[in-house]
Order: structure tokens, then sequence, then C-alpha cells
């Protein structure tokens, strides 16, 4: 199994990803998108990544597949694999196909899930949240759910030669085909969990191509990258990455356990890695997930070196909140919102405690959502000016105690999106889970 890409459209490395064509794999595969990056892009229906970038790495792993006549396998297309960013990627994929005169048969697998399903689910107390949030279903200007292996193998048996799927769980592509032919399950989700990230799980880690080879009951990792080496060690702390629980995996068709594992270095850079076990489950369960418009965003970027200032800076933002609010009356037929962070202090934590010794300067950000760009723009400018010129105990002069580093300070950051639902979904058969990825056939 040959990893292109940690998330296809960001750029393959080419002289990584080449050395591992002439290996000659047997699969290729991708995953294409993450949740990562928020709700902006499945709200929006726009991808992460620039069309042309996309373009490139497309090119690089379909011309690779189909010259080795393997399998292409890619998941969660265009970023947050909704319908319009599934049919973004396939548009890009035909494009180059064209240019090249590649001729195969290509599977589209989707992943939008209708709101009734879940309401229905939500009303048979079905539907469990991640954490603490509340659904917002009619809100939801997008769901997707994340799919298992069972789709794909759907199209693999149909004699698909390229897979283009919406939104997938990272594991998906690359145990596929392992499965169906037969090798244990339990390995094969195992590699898939640390080679879809490529050589992340390396040292240095990175983000090159990994070839994963697998004989018998277990699985080698090697990077394409000589710099990279595999070492028990990383690949063993990379398989707890993104888990709640260290030695479970799970999957909607069941779980991994990894309590068992074991990472033998073969050598210097290649990891052999045994002893994972899988356990299904008695009824499938789906990560949905979606997104509500919340308004539009405008971001205010300044910085500090005034000692004065950043004692007391968050009595000045505060008294900056209060004299926005006096200009522009916020009401519940137009809402807006002035939150600040200031990174150096509690900008990426609300930290209990200040720290013993204040900083030398503090980074300020400042984000203004309202329901409309203008009223964004004017709550962000008021701000603005209300924080350079704001009057606090030892100031030396009445204005300039900031540093902008771009002008203007406000920058539009178009509209905004919130998680509207991170559940999962509990589904009364398999053929009710099925029927929420359906799959696509084209002969290009």
């Amino acid at each position: 199994m040959l990893a292109a890409s940690g998330q296809l459209g960001l750029g393959i490395p080419e002289k990584a990803f080449d050395a591992g064509v002439e290996r000659k794999p047997h699969v290729i595969a991708a995953d294409m998108g993450s949740i990562d990056p928020g709700p902006v892009y499945l709200g929006s229906g726009k991808m992460a990544a620039s069309p042309s970038m996309a373009r490139r790495d497309l090119e690089m792993v379909l011309k690779a597949a189909r010259g080795l006549d393997v399998p292409l396998l890619i998941g969660s297309a265009g970023t947050a694999g909704g319908a319009p960013h599934l049919a973004a990627v396939e548009a890009l994929l035909r494009s180059v196909a064209a240019d090249w005169g590649l001729r195969f048969r290509l599977a589209t697998i989707g992943a939008d899930v209708p709101k009734d399903i879940v309401q229905a689910a939500d009303s048979a107390g079905r539907l469990t949240p991640i954490g603490p949030m509340q659904a917002d279903i009619e809100g939801s200007l997008a769901i997707v759910g994340q799919m298992g292996q069972r789709a794909f193998a759907k199209a693999l048996e149909a004699g698909a030669d390229v897979i283009l799927a919406g939104r997938a769980c990272d594991t998906a592509p690359f145990a596929v085909v392992p499965v169906l032919l037969g090798y244990p399950k339990g390995p094969s989700v195992h590699m898939a969990k640390i080679l879809e990230c490529t050589s992340l799980c390396c040292e240095p880690g990175g983000r090159d191509a990994m070839l994963a080879t697998l004989e018998g009951d277990g699985f080698t990792l090697e990077s394409m990258n000589p710099v990279r080496a595999a070492t028990p060690l990383s690949v063993a702390a990379h398989a707890l990455y993104e888990q709640s629980e260290p030695n479970r995996v799970f999957e909607p068709e069941g779980h991994v356990e990894l309590s068992d594992a074991t990472y033998e270095a073969l050598d210097e850079r290649r990891v052999l890695v045994k002893g994972a076990v899988w356990h299904s489950s008695a009824k499938p369960s789906v990560k949905v997930e979606a997104a509500r418009f919340v308004g539009h965003r405008v971001a205010i970027m300044a910085a500090v070196a005034d000692p004065g200032f950043i004692a007391v800076s968050d009595k000045i933002l505060q008294g900056v909140q209060d004299g926005v609010a006096e200009l522009i009356t916020s009401t519940s037929d137009a809402p807006w919102g002035l939150t600040f962070r200031r990174y150096g202090i509690d900008g990426i934590m609300d930290w209990p405690t200040p720290p013993d010794t204040p900083p030398r300067e503090i980074f300020i950000l400042g984000e203004c959502v309202a329901p409309d760009a203008e009223t964004a723009r004017a709550v962000a400018a008021a701000a603005r000016q209300q924080l350079l010129h704001f009057g606090f105990p030892g100031r030396l002069c009445t204005g300039g105690n900031l540093a902008f580093p771009v002008t203007p300070p406000e920058l539009d950051a178009g509209p905004a999106y919130a998680f509207s639902l991170y559940h999962i979904l509990q589904l009364d058969t398999w053929e009710a889970h099925d029927a929420l990825f359906p799959v696509t056939f084209h002969e290009i």
C-alpha cells in the first residue's frame, strides 16, 4: 500500500512519491480531507486546497495508478466530503483524464445525510453528541456522515479502478483492499490508521509518501524519503493520534484493540507491527458532521509592547467592548458579537492564573461576527479606534499604543460557520447504514 499524501491537494513531495511508485505498490490511496480546519468548508462547500494544487496532486496519483494498473482510492474529497466537494474534485479528475487520454471506471460515493434521517434518530434517542454540544439539525446547511470500508468494498467488487469518496474515515481507503484480499482486519485497520498520515509517524516527521507491506498478521512501514525513519517509538506514538482511548480505534463497523500490539525495528528505518485485534459491532454507527451559518466575520489584528497596557489589558479590552456597544447597539434583530484573544497571555487557553512575569509584548486578535458584512466591518472599525486611544492609568501618550501588522487592521474573513452537529448516529441495520453512502459508476 502506497500512501501518497496526508491530505491530497496540499502538495505531494515528488521525489518520495516517485520512489514509492518505483516499488510497484498494489494500491495507491490518499485522504483528501479533514474536519480539523473547522466547519467553514463544510458550510461553504469550498475546498481548503487551491484547485491548481489539487489538480496537480490528482494528476500525480492518477497517472501513477493507471500506469501500474492498480486501484486509486481517495477519501473525504475536497476537504469536507460533501456533495459540492465531491463534484468539484470529480471535475478536476475528469480534466486530468482528458488531458492524458486515461480510461478507467470511476466510482463516486456520496456522504450527504438527509435531515429527516438525523431528526428521526434524534427523536428515537439514537443521536449522541461528541462532547458538550447541542444539535441544531434544522439550521444545518450541510450534513455528512463518515463512511467506513463497506462502500469502498462495494465499489471495488463492482470493478472500480478509481474511487472518489465523500466524507470518509481516514482508515477506509487504506484498509479496504487488504481486508477484501483476506488479510486480518485488525492489522489492516491498524496499518491504515498509521499510514493515512504518510511519514508523520517517522523521525523526523514529514508528509512524504509512505509504503506499508502486509504479510501474514503484520505489516511493515517505511518512508519513501530516506531521511525519515519509522521507529518503534514514533510508530507506536502515532497509533495514539486522534484517539480518545489509547488502545482502541473506533470505526463504523467496529473497533481495533491495540493492547497487545508490538512494534519491532527491522532496521534503522523500518518497523514491523503486529498484534492488533478487530472486534465487529453488532449494529453500525456513523459520525455525522454538520455546519450552520452564523454571520459574517471580520478580524482585527494588533500588537502591544507597552508594559502599562499589557498589565491592564483585560480591563482595556472589556472597556473597548463596552464602548463599542454604546456606539453600535446589538439587538435580537441585528445581533453582533465582539471577542478578543491576547496571544502571549491567554490567546490559546484561558489560563487560570496570569504569568509570573508579564510578557514583553502580546498579540491581540479581535473578532466580530455579525448578521451582515457592513455591521461586522462597522463594529470592527469602532473597536480598532477605541483600542487605539483607550485611556489607562500611567499612559504616556494619547495614541499609538498599538502596532498594526497590516493595514487596514480589520480583515474581512467572509461568512462564518459553526458546527451544528458533531454526533454519533446509531443505526438499526447495516442496510440503513449502506443506504447513506450511494455508489455511482462512471466510465471515463
